[in-house]
């Protein structure tokens, strides 16, 4: 049985087992999901079933101001207006490339760039409001100078609720 709770206070999902006396637990790590269940012949956990491990799909796959693509070579690449922290310093196609800002941060003359098909942030550390459009939280963001992105919470049907980070 699984359960998805989304309201002002938590994002949650949890997964609890119908049939008795079997024993499962399903664990998230920064490498994806594990579901095991336990197997009373041999006395330990078995995994049953794991999510892929695809190069982006790991949580902070990239170090801060980049974004990760697989199909590129490194395939951690730095955000637009930000550059190699070291330009002298190559890349290779396992390492992860540190970025910089390449001009000082102007809070009041600074604009966001739109990036399309990236993945929301931990929500640990978001503030999301549902009454608002997408219009109204880039207007709260660009006032905040802590803010560093937003996006909408439900992108279908011309998206709508705010989150921002």
């Amino acid at each position: 049985f699984y359960n998805f709770t989304e309201n002002k206070d938590e994002v949650a999902f949890t997964y609890r087992v119908t049939t008795p006396n079997i024993y499962s637990r399903l664990t998230m790590t920064s490498e994806g999901l594990q579901l095991f269940t336990w197997n009373p012949t041999t006395v330990e956990w078995d995994m049953y079933w794991a999510t892929s491990k695809a190069d982006c799909d790991a949580y902070g796959s990239c170090l801060p101001y980049s974004y990760c693509d697989p199909n590129t070579s490194p395939k951690c690449n730095c955000f637009k207006g930000f550059g190699p922290r070291n330009p002298k310093q190559v890349a290779s196609a396992d390492e992860f490339r540190e970025c910089a800002r390449k001009t000082q941060l102007n809070c009041s003359g600074d604009v966001f760039v739109q990036m399309r098909n990236m993945k929301l942030p931990d929500t640990t550390w978001v503030i999301v409001d549902k009454r608002i459009g997408l219009k109204e939280c880039e207007d709260r963001c660009v006032k905040n100078c802590n803010c560093t992105g937003y996006a909408n919470t439900n992108i279908h049907n011309g998206g709508s609720g705010c989150v921002m980070w």
